[in-house]
């Protein structure tokens, strides 16, 4: 499914995966609903994060 993407993701790569729009994007991660690192001002979100989310979210 996320077979595309690189192992650490930006913002702009779980935009594009989930189809969703900056402001949705931060605040997934604000929430801590995507677990994510910060560097700086920049977040990193490990893949397998990414897709622990998508499950989470579905069988919810």
């Amino acid at each position: 499914m996320f077979d595309s993407f690189p192992d650490i993701l930006s913002v702009t790569d779980i935009m594009n995966a989930l189809n969703i729009g900056r402001n949705k994007a931060y605040e997934l991660l604000k929430q801590n609903r995507i677990k994510s690192i910060r560097i700086g001002n920049a977040y990193r979100i490990p893949k397998c994060a990414l897709i622990e989310f998508v499950y989470r979210t579905v069988s919810a």
